[in-house]
């Protein structure tokens, strides 16, 4: 049953756009003088209510939905057969405009000039100054040789040159990576951490294609903020024993702790001071470019503080590498001397990787291990390592975006792309990192071809380099990676989330501890628990807000609002809650008018439930209302069959129903289940 109150219908909407505008009673005519055979045409509620039901002669756009304005509209489901809905698609998929989308070089490329080129190169250089060191050190997260990391370099690039659509995002090993290989590789050593890129790229291929982003969305930011601070903190922890010259091992962060503090007596005098100076000078070079002196000019002058200031960004951009040569050349200075206070990287095999498929069997002292062994052993890394690199490399889109929306399917497919192909030439799982991002970004870089550049740099290193990497002190490797990590520490957003929601802190905390001191892998999950825990209360435990209200006549009524959708979980609480204000507040005699403008969406269990509402209320004589229900939600309803439901859209209709109601009389709308016609007629209560 629908309180009716006359609305005459203008025009009828399609979409967002003005240009889709149909005059509906234009078309009326049209049909009316074409006599078109189509006689279904559903109507959306919520734009209006027609003054007359068409019943003899209705309305089909199905043709004026196909085509406006030259471009294919996206049709609805249902008037559409299944052949011309898959035939839409097919077109849709084949345009030139999904391929530019899907594969973005199509769409930089033919417009890519000597100067992005240029641009890009400057960049790719730089970043390519960068990643050489911090590849060789992010091995050593991983508990792998050094040239894996280079090797993890190379082909990465290359293909997100083709399919990524973020072009500040470099491509390669970062550390949160290295470190969930170490912890998750066991005693597969190198096969297992490229199987974990293997595997890693065909989940973040498979979230690509079935647009599983949604599910990043449940990482909160106060969850992903915790995890990264742990997990800086624990990479920071296992480069102490490096930057102190000890050789214990441990992945886990009490356990390094310990082991430093039983072998305290152990530590190596020239790689303590090594390590603490390259620390230092790291340090000072990072914050050189921010000088206020260097950023100061005039007219006199500016060309000078031009110059200066792109020779400290230079030495400020090349911070490590100059460190690690630096170091390297004091190492060698000693080992030419015939000493050797320092412990070094040592050899590193030189050359390109060999291209090969990514090893689906091993063997690990005397003991086999099959596919499904190796993917066992490998457990949650091959879920966690996607979702944590989708979001790293989402993350470094998202703040260099200036703007742009961030298509979040096409990343997934990009670094799907870019683990798989990256597995065949040994490598460890790639991402974007935020530092190099910055890097890239500071650089000036304009399309994503600058980490074909980067890419380049790394291959040639390890033609002509790797002997030189022998002598690179492991202290100073690990002082590259505690000033990298250093500043993915982010104490300050706690004073934010404080001021904000302190109930934030709950899974924030829960999330930083438990990734200290259990497994990363547990520690994320325990916050996503808890995150999802406070979605389920507040889904089941919806604010309702009850009020007295009166019609423009001066008769009463409650007015009830919940403040979101109404599914099982919370039925029987928005039930409970209901008819308890109705019994005090509104002294059973009060009509109760529930307001769902809020409800988007209702369940079975939701519609039983308000089904046994209508009959409390019915039972004891109190009038109740639904108002500003959605069209899906009044069918919903409708689908349990309840006694008398009535229902109203506008506060006018309202105020004539309540009034109706006061005075014991209603005028009721019977919209019939087959849709087909309308009977109005008066009813006594």
């Amino acid at each position: 049953m629908r309180c009716q109150k006359k609305v005459v219908l203008t025009s009828y909407i399609i979409g967002d756009n003005p240009e889709n505008i149909v005059n509906i009673f234009q078309q009326f005519q049209m049909t009316k003088n074409d006599k078109w055979e189509n006689s279904d045409v559903i109507m959306d509620n919520d734009i209006a209510t027609s003054e007359k039901r068409i019943s003899d002669t209705t309305l089909d756009l199905t043709e004026n939905l196909r085509h406006r304005s030259g471009s294919l509209i996206y049709p609805p489901r249902e008037t559409f057969s299944m052949k011309e809905w898959m035939k839409y698609h097919a077109r849709k998929t084949c345009s030139t405009k999904t391929l530019k989308k899907r594969v973005p070089i199509f769409g930089y490329l033919p417009n890519y000039t000597w100067e992005t080129a240029l641009s890009d190169f400057l960049a790719g250089l730089t970043v390519g100054l960068t990643i050489i060191p911090q590849a060789i050190a992010y091995s050593s997260v991983a508990g792998l040789p050094a040239q894996i990391g280079l090797y993890s370099s190379i082909v990465g690039p290359f293909v997100y040159a083709i399919f990524g659509s973020s072009k500040d995002s470099p491509i390669g090993p970062t550390a949160i990576e290295g470190l969930l290989v170490r912890e998750n590789k066991h005693e597969l050593g190198v096969a297992g951490a490229i199987l974990l890129c293997f595997l890693s790229g065909c989940v973040e291929l498979a979230m690509g294609i079935l647009h599983l982003g949604f599910l990043i969305d449940f990482i909160s930011g106060p969850v992903a903020v915790a995890f990264t601070s742990a997990a800086a903190i624990i990479v920071a922890t296992t480069q102490v024993k490096d930057l102190l010259g000890l050789d214990h091992p441990g992945d886990n962060f009490l356990l390094v702790w310990k082991q430093i503090y039983e072998h305290i007596t152990e530590i190596s005098g020239p790689d303590c001071a090594m390590g603490f100076l390259a620390i230092i000078c790291l340090v000072i070079l990072k914050k050189l470019k921010d000088s206020k002196y260097l950023q100061q000019g005039s007219e006199e002058n500016s060309t000078f503080h031009r110059i200066l200031n792109g020779a400290c960004w230079f030495l400020a951009t090349s911070r490590n590498l100059l460190v690690v040569v630096i170091s390297a050349s004091v190492a060698y200075a000693f080992e030419s001397q015939g000493t050797s206070p320092f412990r070094l990287t040592g050899f590193v095999k030189p050359g390109l990787p060999s291209v090969s498929l990514p090893p689906f069997s091993t063997e690990v002292n005397g003991k086999s291990y099959t596919f499904f062994d190796m993917a066992s052993t490998l457990g949650s890394a091959i879920i966690i390592v996607p979702i944590l690199s989708i979001l790293q490399n989402y993350a470094i889109a998202k703040v260099y975006s200036e703007g742009r929306s961030i298509d979040s399917t096409q990343e997934m497919l990009a670094l799907g792309f870019c683990n798989i192909a990256s597995s065949f030439v040994s490598s460890m799982p790639v991402s974007g990192a935020l530092s190099r991002g910055a890097v890239n970004h500071a650089s000036g870089v304009r399309t994503t071809f600058g980490g074909v550049y980067t890419a380049i740099v790394v291959i040639l290193s390890l033609k002509f380099l790797t002997p030189w990497f022998y002598y690179i002190p492991k202290a100073a490797l690990a002082s590259v990676i505690i000033v990298a990590v250093a500043f993915m520490i982010e104490l300050h957003v706690l004073g934010p989330i404080w001021k904000t929601k302190k109930i934030d802190l709950i899974p924030a905390s829960a999330t930083f501890f438990g990734c200290l001191f259990t497994r990363l892998e547990i520690g994320i999950g325990i916050g996503i628990a808890i995150n999802l825990a406070f979605l389920l209360y507040a889904t089941a435990r919806p604010s309702i807000n009850i009020e007295k209200s009166k019609t423009n006549v001066g008769h009463d009524y409650l007015l009830i609002t919940p403040d979101r959708s109404v599914l099982f979980p919370s039925v029987e609480f928005v039930r409970n809650v209901i008819t308890k204000a109705s019994i005090k507040k509104g002294l059973s005699a009060v009509p109760v008018v529930i307001d769902a403008k809020h409800i988007q969406a209702a369940d079975y269990t939701a519609a039983k439930g308000m089904k046994l509402l209508i009959s409390d209320f019915a039972n004891r004589n109190q009038p109740i209302v639904f108002m500003n229900l959605k069209k899906s939600v009044i069918t919903t309803f409708k689908g349990v069959n309840p006694e008398s439901f009535v229902y109203c859209q506008t506060f006018d209709e309202l105020n004539e129903c309540i009034d109706a109601f006061a005075t014991k009389t209603i005028s009721l709308d019977v919209d019939l289940m087959n849709d087909q016609s309308l009977t109005k007629y008066s009813t006594k209560l």
